[in-house]
């Protein structure tokens, strides 16, 4: 028992690293935030797909690359709610891997424009920022999370037991 909650563990804080380093690498490239914006990290929104222990990694991921690359306070929290909520929509769709990667992107497309707009007062309006934020976040969790979900499978084995429901 002890194994797999350290197992658990392991999974989540390796999968809010690489959501940490992939958000850095995107913000290096001024593609981590604004009105256009595809965060490479968000692809990572699938491994709820594979593992449970991926939802708070995911959290803390977000948590942290929003709090290290400076975003404002609302964008700390509410960015983090909507990967938190699209995570555990993507558990709990896991059963169609082409289902799982809608949850991400319509909780950041519905949250996230009410951010930029009130937080960092980028005009444009909510609805041309659903528009952006989802666009970004279909590049990031539908295209690239679907090849990511396809270079995983042969090895899903490394989630554990949880990665082979």
């Amino acid at each position: 028992m002890a194994q797999k909650h350290t197992l658990y563990t392991v999974h989540a804080a390796m999968i809010a690293a690489a959501y940490v380093v992939l958000t850095a690498i995107a913000a290096g490239f001024n593609l981590a935030s604004g009105a256009i914006q595809v965060r490479f990290s968000e692809a990572l929104t699938i491994l709820p797909f594979f593992t449970p222990a991926a939802v708070p990694g995911l959290a803390l991921g977000c948590l942290l690359s929003n709090i290290l690359t400076g975003c404002a306070l609302p964008d700390v929290i509410f960015g983090t709610l909507a990967t938190l909520l699209g995570a555990l929509g993507t558990r709990f769709l896991r059963k169609n891997r082409w289902a799982c990667c809608w949850p991400p992107v319509i909780a950041n497309a519905l949250i996230i424009p009410f951010v930029l707009t009130y937080a960092y007062h980028i005009p444009g309006g909510i609805p041309y920022l659903m528009l952006t934020v989802g666009a970004g976040e279909v590049i990031a969790c539908v295209v690239f999370g679907q090849i990511l979900i396809t270079a995983l499978m042969p090895v899903r084995k490394i989630f554990g037991e949880e990665g082979e429901e």
